[in-house]
C-alpha cells in the first residue's frame, strides 16, 4: 500500500531533527483503510525517505493486546508476519487514539518541562489554548499506553506530554499536526545556559573525547545531574543508567570491552565515548547534553528511579531495538 507522501515526509523531517528526534526514538503512524502502518522497531525515521521502515498492523488486534489477549509487542497484529521487522513497542497507545496521524517523538524542550517539577508547573500556562493532557512515567508498552488512556479519559485530546519521556501529537492531517508540532517547540523552547568548557584533553585507549559535550564534565551542576540519575527511557537503553564518572587514572587502565557502558565522564576534564560506539548511542550523548545544558539551575530533577532502569534493561523488546540499532550502525 502507498502511504501519504506527506505523512512520510514529515516522519523524516522530524527524523533528521536532533531537538525532535535521536536515532531510533520516536514514532510515527498513520491509519488507511482499517489498517495501522507504524514505524517499525529499530528502524530511524531519519531513514522514512529512503527505506521501508513502517509496518502495517490490525488495529483492532492490537487493542486486543492492550485488553489482555497478548504481550503487548503487537506481532500478533502484524498484517505481514514474514515482513522480518516488528510493530514499535510503543503501537498500542498508536491504535488508541481514533485520529489518522499519530506522532510520538522525544523532544529535549517536551523532555525539560517533563523530568522536572517546576517544569511540569510550567506547562499549563505554557500550554495554554490547546487540548493537552499529561501522563505519569510508566514502562512503554502496555502500562504507558494504560496511563495515556487514564489521562485521555473521554476528552478530544490532541497532545500529551509524557512524564520523563516525550510528547504525543495527533491529528486528522499533517498540516494540522506539523502546526501543532512547532507551535509546541515554540512554546517549550528553553534557551541553552552558557557553561564551562576546556580544551580537547587526550584521548585514552579505546576511549575518544567528545568535545561538544565537555560541559557534561566540567560544569559543576551539569555533572551532578548527569551522574544522580537517569530521566528518560532511551538514555537507559543506549547509555544505561545515569553516567559513570572515573577519575583519570581509572579510566587509563580501563579495558573498554569489560565496562558495560559507552560512555565516561571525567570530572573537570571531559566526556568519553567508546571507539567503536554506535551512532544511536553517539545521538543519545548528544541529547542528554542538549536536555541538562537548557534546564533553570533552579529546578529540581525527577529522574525514573532504579526500578524503572532495571525495567528498562532486562526488557527483551529493548534488547531486540538495540540489537537492530547495532546492525544498522
Amino acid at each position: 500500500m502507498k502511504l501519504p507522501p506527506e505523512f512520510i515526509s514529515l516522519s523524516q523531517e522530524i527524523g533528521a531533527r536532533p531537538l525532535l528526534v535521536q536515532g531510533p526514538g520516536g514514532n510515527t503512524s498513520v491509519k488507511i483503510d482499517g489498517q495501522l502502518w507504524i514505524k517499525a522497531s529499530g528502524t530511524e525515521l531519519a531513514e522514512a525517505l529512503d527505506k521501508n521502515i513502517f509496518v502495517a498492523v490490525d488495529p483492532a488486534k492490537a487493542m486486543q493486546e492492550l485488553h489482555g489477549a497478548g504481550d503487548g509487542s503487537c506481532r500478533s497484529a502484524l498484517i505481514d508476519s514474514d515482513c522480518g521487522l516488528r510493530p514499535s513497542i510503543e503501537t498500542t497507545f498508536h491504535a488508541m487514539f481514533d485520529h489518522k496521524f499519530v506522532f510520538h517523538f522525544h523532544s529535549v524542550a517536551a523532555i525539560c518541562h517533563a523530568i522536572a517539577e517546576e517544569g511540569r508547573n510550567a506547562l499549563a500556562e505554557k500550554l495554554s489554548g490547546l487540548q493537552w493532557v499529561a501522563a505519569p512515567y510508566r514502562k512503554p508498552g502496555i502500562p504507558l499506553t494504560k496511563a495515556i488512556r487514564e489521562a485521555v479519559g473521554t476528552r478530544d485530546i490532541q497532545v500529551v506530554v509524557l512524564n520523563n519521556h516525550g510528547i504525543i501529537i495527533v491529528g486528522n492531517t499533517i498540516d494540522e499536526v506539523r502546526d501543532q508540532i512547532y507551535d509546541i517547540e515554540e512554546r517549550l523552547d528553553l534557551p541553552v545556559h552558557e557553561s564551562k568548557t576546556v580544551n580537547s584533553p587526550a584521548d585514552y585507549p579505546g576511549w575518544m573525547c567528545v568535545p561538544d559535550v565537555a560541559a557534561l564534565a566540567t560544569d559543576p551542576n551539569l555533572f551532578q545531574r548527569a551522574t544522580s540519575g537517569t530521566y528518560y527511557p532511551d538514555h537507559v537503553v543506549f547509555l544505561g543508567p545515569a553516567m559513570p564518572a572515573l577519575s583519570r587514572s581509572e579510566l587509563a587502565e580501563l579495558d573498554p570491552a569489560e565496562f558495560p557502558v559507552p560512555t565516561v565522564l571525567v570530572e573537570g576534564e571531559g566526556v568519553y565515548i567508546k571507539t567503536d560506539a554506535k551512532p544511536a548511542q553517539r545521538a543519545m550523548l548528544d541529547c542528554i547534553y542538549n536536555v541538562l545544558t537548557r534546564i533553570p539551575a533552579d529546578w529540581a530533577l525527577l529522574p525514573i528511579g532504579e526500578d524503572a532502569e532495571a525495567e528498562l534493561l532486562n526488557w527483551d523488546a529493548e534488547k531486540y531495538r538495540q540489537a537492530l540499532a547495532k546492525r544498522n550502525g
